[in-house]
């Protein structure tokens, strides 16, 4: 079946960053300053680019340019060997100027070292070396709330058919990452597959209020295969799950990581909210002529200089809570990767209340910023030619994916019961 042929960007209009960045960043701060770099190319045209909802293929050429798409990797293929509390940080400098570019950049780093949390260290340095040599973009068919994906054993191959609901970022891809159920069983299996290929057929159906350039939309599997080496922590020659790899609490890592990815383009999104509607306030803003204490600028008006301080205030101190949470976790990846069965219960589980913790203040105060800015600013803001309004659309969108209130409830249990959560596919 033949794809179809939808509106693109032209990854040409960025050709220039390709030798303008390079060589790849060296220092931790040097790849942060890279993705503020990327940022400020975005910030160009990010509410233009939002409002034509065209895919992104000349983003992902830019991140790719930039080389942020290799900073988790290992330098022996050339990657930046960065520990995840500096992917967060860049995470969050790129969402300032686009949330989806920012989404998308994360969900491809966590997908790219998914082999290093549930797959064997022989399956972690082949994806890596294919991944990082060719510099590839990886996307994701896996939602677990879907069980519509089937896989079945032919052999030596897994063969998986069905579809995803949502798939973040495959149209633009490289290589997907696909997750299902093997039949018979109740074992869930993770492996990396090239995207352009005829089993994969996406629906091109992602028309939503907000990340509208992540093409998180439908996918239909039809026969796609793959061989057993590629089952992410299988034996393939036992078709079993490998204990020492999956029956550990260092794989059910895979989940606090994400929820931390998800959290940082959260912050990133609030913080260029701010940051954006300042710069509109300063400029474009009217002081209110019926006050009765009436100023000559906006800038000296009390409630605005109030609220500016207080969104300020609430953003500092949840980038200070998401800087620490990612200092822990990047910590237990330190600690463990290369003895994995010494990871305890105990310690994945309060490294996962502390990303609760970041996903409730972060949903909290992301949705409080990027809608209250507009009391700062005006209604003249409210124009889609401002492009104020994409900030609240991606915080609101995304913010859907997994209720925040049962990450309150959970983070109760523990406080009041010291109770650890037990590890799911939210968890």
């Amino acid at each position: 079946m033949a794809q179809a042929t939808v509106p693109a960007t032209d990854p040409s209009v960025y050709s220039a960053y390709q030798d303008k960045w390079s060589p790849l960043p060296t220092t931790s701060e040097d790849w942060i300053n890279r993705a503020r770099e990327v940022a400020a190319v975005l910030s160009q045209d990010a509410a233009q680019r939002d409002q034509e909802n065209k895919s992104p293929r000349a983003e992902v050429a830019l991140l790719k340019h930039s080389g942020l798409l290799k900073l988790l990797g290992p330098r022996k293929y050339g990657g930046g060997e960065q520990p995840w509390d500096v992917a967060y940080k860049a995470i969050r400098e790129v969402a300032k100027a686009d949330g989806s570019i920012g989404m998308l950049l994360g969900y491809h780093l966590l997908w790219s070292t998914t082999a290093n949390v549930v797959g064997t260290a022989e399956q972690a340095e082949r994806t890596h070396e294919l991944i990082i040599s060719n510099n590839y973009f990886v996307g994701g068919a896996v939602n677990p709330r879907d069980s519509d994906l089937k896989i079945t054993s032919d052999g030596d191959q897994l063969v998986f058919n069905g579809a995803k609901f949502f798939n973040t970022g495959g149209v633009v891809s490289d290589l997907t990452v696909l997750e299902g159920v093997l039949e018979g069983t109740d074992q869930h299996i993770f492996a990396l597959v090239e995207t352009r290929q005829p089993g994969i057929q996406f629906a091109h159906n992602w028309h939503n209020i907000g990340l509208r350039l992540t093409e998180s939309g439908g996918v239909k599997i039809d026969n796609v295969r793959t061989p057993w080496t590629e089952a992410l922590g299988w034996d393939a020659s036992t078709k079993q799950p490998r204990q020492d790899v999956l029956g550990v609490p260092f794989a059910s890592l895979l989940l606090p990581t994400i929820q931390l990815v998800f959290s940082n383009f959260y912050l990133g999104i609030a913080i260029g909210a701010l940051e954006f509607a300042a710069k509109y306030t300063t400029s474009n803003t009217r002081p209110w002529p019926f006050g009765g204490d009436n100023k000559d600028s906006a800038t000296d008006e009390f409630y605005i200089l109030e609220r500016y301080g207080n969104f300020f205030a609430h953003l500092r101190a949840t980038e200070a809570l998401a800087d620490r949470a990612g200092e822990k976790l990047a910590a237990l990846y330190a600690r463990y990767t290369s003895n994995r069965p010494t990871l305890t219960a105990e310690e994945r589980g309060e490294v996962a209340e502390w990303i609760a913790s970041v996903k409730v203040v972060t949903t909290d105060v992301g949705l409080r910023v990027t809608n209250g800015v507009f009391e700062v600013t005006g209604a003249r803001a409210t124009s889609l030619k401002v492009g104020l309004d994409r900030f609240w659309r991606d915080i609101r969108t995304h913010t859907l994916h997994d209720p925040v209130a049962y990450k309150n409830r959970e983070l109760g249990r523990y406080v009041l019961l010291q109770e650890l959560p037990t590890p799911t596919w939210y968890t």
